[in-house]
Formats: structure tokens, C-alpha cells, sequence
């Protein structure tokens, strides 16, 4: 029996009930892809429920506000997801009567949507004869095929797509599919998986070469960047400043104004800086708390921040509103501001 029916009757043994595998709604599994991109399924489960019960339909979503849609959002991360979503759910409402399309290069056109979540929704909603290749088809692949060619290049990933279309089972495109991301995620795991029960063992290179940990290979490493923040809760009479991002990783999430420096510098270093001084110019402030260090890491950047509890009356910052306290839990904001919110009190 060769690798493609060993895979579908492993899964078929093995698969978990997951709500976006008990339909064919191309909605719904467009939402459930982008939800499920770098985030775990028990994570994104939660946050798929909301969301269809929110916005049982593409025109409910595409109806929505922005701030509801990355509310609803906040703790998942990487919030282009959430933008770029909002955004096709509202060309697809305008230029296809809110209707998904069955054709695979209509449905690889929207925003957000690439190579791979083309290929998910085309054969999970329309049985199409895509071939998906996400990080767990990669580890797969090149583990029992022991293919040794960085995934993260051109010459890569021509091949791993390559490869997981010609193992395409073309009648069972939607289930085989489903199983090869399945087989990745549960059997074949990125560190020390079982292959003593792995029904691949007896042709898989990577096992039979005792290459498992060397498989997949990636050939670029990335840098990640140290940032000091520190954001400024500013008080006037129990309303504080908060401004819309318009750029960057948190564009159209809310936060404080802050103050960033190269380095880590104390609270005394803080006050004395040009930052600071620049910031408040001759504006009277009063320091009431300064919080501990926060540590959120992204994939290329670890911020290092602090909050601070300022109070200034007679300041005034163009980019940013006054919101009472009581409102602040209303607004889209970062996990790492979500995080210093739950330690103090707001309510």
C-alpha cells in the first residue's frame, strides 16, 4: 500500500472532530484557515466559535466595524490576519454578491489569502485538486521522502509543492488533504515524535537514515530585534489618552503613547532623558506608579515594557482620545497591553 492510502486510513482512524471539517461552507473554512495560521487549534478553537456566531455570514462580517472585528480578535496576534479578512469579506459582499467563488485563482486574488489557503478552501469546500503544503506537509514530506532541500527557498518550495501534488489523491482531494495536515500535527510532530507506531516507518528516509531531527531543513534564520517601550497612561480627570495605530504590526489597535529607547534604562534615566523632556516639553506631570517589566516576544521582535501612570492636566496630543477608564476594556488593543490591563483594575 503506498504513502497516500496509508495516510487516508490513518486518518480516517485518527482524525479529530473539528467543527470546520463538518462542512463544506467555503465561508467558514476560510475563516477557520486564517484563524488557524500560527496558532494552535486548541487556541483558534474558541475564537472560531465567536466568530461565526458573530458573523454567521460574509456580509455580517463584511458589515462590521473594524474595531469589532479586531476586538473580537485580541490575543490571537499577528493582526493583518484580521485586517486582511475584514477586507476580502467586503470585496466578496461588493463584487460576488457575498458569495464565496469555487474557482481556485478567483479565490488566490484576495487579500490575505496566498498559495496554501487557496489550495485548503478550493479542495476542503469544492473537492478541488489543489495540494496543500503548510508546515506540517513540509515536515512530512521531507521526512519520508528525505527531501534535504531548504523549504524557506524558491527551489524549496517548487519542489515541496511539486512533490505534495503529484501524492495527491485526485478523487479524495478534500480527505487526503485533511489527512497529511492531520498526520502532521498529531503523528508526525516537530520534536521527538513516535515513529515506533508511525504506519510510514518501514520506507521513511528521515527514520531509516536517522535523520528525524535534521528534517525539515530551513535555510534562514531570523533576527529578532530587542525593543524598550514605555507607554504613558495619561490622566486627566479619569479619562486617559489612547490613539489608533496606523502602521506597523498593531495598525488599527489602540494604545498609549510611548516612549522608546535603545536600550534598557531605569525609571530615574526615564525622567532625565530628551525623550521624555521632548514628550511633556513644559507640561507639569505626576508620576503615581511605574509598572514591572513586560516581555512579549513576536517572531522578530521582543519588546521589553513598562507602564506608566501619569498625570498631567494640561497636556494635549493630537493623534490620541481621552477615554474614561470604565470604556478602556471596549477598545482593540495588543495582547501585551490585553496583559497589563488584567494586573490592574479598570471597573
Amino acid at each position: 500500500m503506498n504513502f497516500s492510502n496509508k495516510l487516508v486510513n490513518w486518518y480516517q482512524a485518527n482524525k479529530r472532530d473539528l467543527p470546520w471539517r463538518n462542512t463544506v461552507n467555503a465561508y467558514h473554512i476560510w475563516l477557520s484557515e486564517i484563524i488557524l495560521q500560527q496558532t494552535r487549534v486548541a487556541q483558534g478553537m474558541p475564537y472560531y466559535l465567536a466568530f461565526v456566531k458573530a458573523f454567521p455570514t460574509i456580509g455580517d462580517l463584511a458589515n462590521a466595524s473594524e474595531d469589532k472585528v479586531l476586538k473580537m480578535w485580541q490575543g490571537l496576534g499577528y493582526y493583518s490576519r484580521a485586517r486582511n479578512l475584514h477586507f476580502t469579506a467586503k470585496y466578496i459582499a461588493e463584487n460576488y454578491e457575498g458569495k464565496f467563488p469555487s474557482d481556485y485563482q478567483e479565490i488566490l486574488k484576495f487579500k490575505g489569502i496566498g498559495v496554501y489557503t487557496a489550495a485548503a478552501i478550493s479542495s476542503f469546500a469544492f473537492d478541488l485538486p489543489h495540494a496543500v503544503v503548510d508546515g506540517n506537509v513540509i515536515r512530512v514530506l521531507s521526512r519520508v521522502f528525505g527531501v534535504e532541500t531548504p523549504f524557506d527557498t524558491s527551489v524549496g518550495k517548487k519542489q515541496f509543492q511539486k512533490l505534495a501534488q503529484e501524492l495527491l489523491i485526485i478523487k479524495k482531494a478534500a480527505t487526503y488533504n485533511q489527512a497529511i495536515m492531520e498526520f502532521g500535527a498529531l503523528q508526525c510532530v516537530p520534536k521527538s515524535p513516535n515513529c515506533s507506531i508511525c504506519p510510514m516507518q518501514g520506507f521513511c528516509v528521515a527514520f531509516n537514515t536517522n535523520l528525524v531531527d535534521g528534517l525539515p531543513v530551513k535555510s534562514k534564520k531570523i533576527k529578532v530585534k530587542k525593543r524598550y517601550l514605555h507607554f504613558l497612561m495619561i490622566e486627566q480627570e479619569g479619562s486617559f489618552f489612547l490613539g489608533k495605530r496606523k502602521s506597523g504590526i498593531w495598525t488599527g489597535l489602540y494604545e498609549f503613547p510611548f516612549l522608546e529607547f535603545n536600550n534598557k534604562v531605569t525609571e530615574q534615566e526615564v525622567l532625565k532623558s530628551d525623550h521624555w523632556n521632548a514628550f511633556f516639553q513644559k507640561n507639569k506631570f505626576d508620576v503615581s506608579f511605574v509598572s514591572s517589566e513586560f516581555i512579549h516576544v513576536l517572531s522578530h521582535q521582543k519588546i521589553h515594557a513598562q507602564f506608566w501612570s501619569v498625570k498631567s492636566s494640561n497636556i494635549s496630543l493630537k493623534e490620541f482620545e481621552l477615554v474614561p477608564k470604565e470604556d478602556l476594556l471596549n477598545y482593540p488593543v495588543s495582547r501585551l497591553t490585553e496583559k497589563y490591563f488584567e494586573t490592574i483594575k479598570l471597573t
